[in-house]
């Protein structure tokens, strides 16, 4: 009854559904979880000899579009005939988007046939779900395909199919098939024009096939097209330069781009972090030291991954003063709770015992609750320092 109720509302003239009430009524519906619901809907308004027209579908299948049913929208699209209706193309989008997501593409790929047998023609809609499906299955081949037929029926791609082909043909080919297709984006302009997302996508392709020195003239080539490069663009960049070893084309990347829409503090964070991962903690806190000594905001990721590098490498007590320093800049809020933990079990363990009680303090003061792991060790070494109140008050806010 709820879900007839839903329909007939949806049917209403001073009533259109948005994406979030077709969200909540999956939800108390329980859509995804009882599927059926609706097919045995649709058979109680033809056992009744209801009126049923085209939009009752569609909200049906807006129902089925926000809990991810693709069998049953199908099977939905199967009874529209049977009340002596017509299926339009908005019908047809919804249940081949639905397959395209599910990435049974054979499927999405015989509905749309399907469409020009019943004198249909597919809109840009139905396009762009089915090139997206096929660059998210790796069918790439056959999205190439597809795009030269859209332009062939008279569609002109917009910036979204552009993009979403790109970003298929960076994940599932060659870079110098990205390459061309970014020069035909350019060539194209206007709405087609490649954005920093855009860049931004064929640069993280060839710095994950290790080309990031080819990625750099990327870089170049999107600021001569006056489009400039974002937070991803370069960390991007610096990740791909430090995993291939090109730990000084990171440092130039930082002063030429540092304070032009990214922030210093952005740019040499990242290079923390990346310095980490290839092993050189060295370099990457003498990297950090400096940033606090010039006023660059560190990030929370350099922060709690530089104390927990400092806490493995047996150093506590300098992750300590580390962490007390980053206090004292007021660069704390961002950093990874658990890191609070580590720091603590790490001075309980090598008696540090004056830094551990002013560390539980603040963990008090700011409600950060010890990881459960860490808890009996911590309670116990502060029990056996004399500071039994601490325990007790920490043990309550424990995981």
């Amino acid at each position: 009854m709820g879900l007839r109720f839903f329909i007939w509302a949806g049917l209403q003239s001073n009533c259109r559904y948005s994406s979030y009430m077709y969200n909540k009524a999956c939800e108390f519906l329980k859509i995804k979880q009882s599927p059926f619901l609706i097919l045995d809907v649709i058979e109680a308004y033809k056992v009744e000899k209801c009126l049923v027209n085209v939009k009752m579908f569609k909200v049906i299948l807006n129902l089925c579009k926000e809990a991810r049913i693709a069998d049953e929208a199908l099977l939905v699209l199967r009874k529209v005939p049977e009340f002596n209706l017509r299926p339009d193309i908005t019908i047809y989008n919804v249940v081949i988007r639905l397959f395209c997501e599910k990435g049974d593409m054979d499927m999405a790929n015989k509905l749309m046939k399907e469409i020009g047998l019943i004198d249909l023609y597919p809109d840009m809609i139905t396009y762009f779900a089915m090139i997206k499906g096929f660059c998210n299955a790796g069918r790439l081949e056959d999205a190439c395909e597809l795009f030269q037929a859209m332009r062939e029926q008279g569609f002109s791609p917009n910036a979204s199919v552009y993009s979403v082909l790109l970003e298929g043909i960076c994940m599932h080919g060659s870079t110098e098939k990205a390459l061309e297709f970014l020069e035909e984006m350019e060539t194209t302009g206007g709405s087609c024009s490649p954005n920093v997302i855009t860049y931004t996508s064929v640069i993280k392709s060839f710095c994950e096939k290790g080309h990031t020195m080819e990625a750099l003239r990327i870089l170049d080539r999107m600021e001569t097209c006056g489009c400039a490069p974002n937070r991803v663009t370069v960390i991007t960049l610096i990740e791909g330069f430090c995993a291939e070893g090109h730990v000084e084309e990171a440092y130039k990347l930082i002063d030429k781009v540092a304070g032009r829409g990214v922030s210093d503090g952005d740019c040499y964070s990242a290079l923390v972090v990346s310095l980490i991962r290839i092993n050189r903690l060295d370099e990457a806190e003498i990297l950090f030291r400096k940033m606090s000594a010039s006023g660059a905001k560190p990030d929370g990721i350099a922060c709690s991954l530089m104390i927990r590098e400092i806490c493995r490498k047996g150093r506590v007590l300098d992750g300590f003063c580390l962490y007390d320093e980053i206090e004292q800049m007021r660069f704390l809020s961002s950093i990874d709770s658990d890191i609070y933990s580590i720091l603590l079990v790490g001075l309980c363990q090598q008696s540090h015992l004056v830094e551990a009680a002013k560390l539980a303090r603040s963990m008090l003061d700011k409600r950060i609750r010890l990881k459960a792991i860490y808890v009996n060790k911590i309670i116990e070494h502060l029990k056996n320092s004399g500071d039994k109140e601490l325990a007790i008050q920490l043990s309550r806010i424990a995981r």
